[in-house]
C-alpha cells in the first residue's frame, strides 16, 4: 500500500538502456492505463523522476490499496522509487 498519486523513481541507464514500470493489484494483473505498454520507455539518469504512462494516470485512486510494481530494466540501475 502506498500514500500520494506519482511514482518518483531514481535511476541511471546507460546510451542503451531503458527502464518501464507497470502497476498490478494484489494478484498481479496489470491496472488499465498502468501497463508495461501505457509507460514510454525511461532513459537517463536521473535522482528524482516521476514515471508517466501514456494517458498521464494519476495514482490517486489505488492510494491506501495493495498493489504491485513490474520494473522491466535493460542496462539499468534503479536505486530506490517512492510515491508521494
Amino acid at each position: 500500500t502506498f500514500t500520494g498519486a506519482a511514482l518518483i523513481l531514481n535511476y541511471s541507464t546507460s546510451a542503451a538502456g531503458s527502464l518501464r514500470v507497470e502497476v498490478q493489484d494484489a494478484a498481479g494483473v496489470p491496472l488499465a492505463g498502468f501497463r508495461l505498454q501505457d509507460c514510454p520507455a525511461i532513459v537517463g539518469d536521473e535522482i528524482e523522476r516521476a514515471v508517466l504512462w501514456q494517458d498521464n494516470p494519476d495514482l490517486q485512486a489505488w492510494s491506501g490499496k495493495p498493489v504491485r510494481l513490474k520494473f522491466v530494466m535493460t542496462e539499468c540501475d534503479l536505486y530506490s522509487f517512492k510515491f508521494q
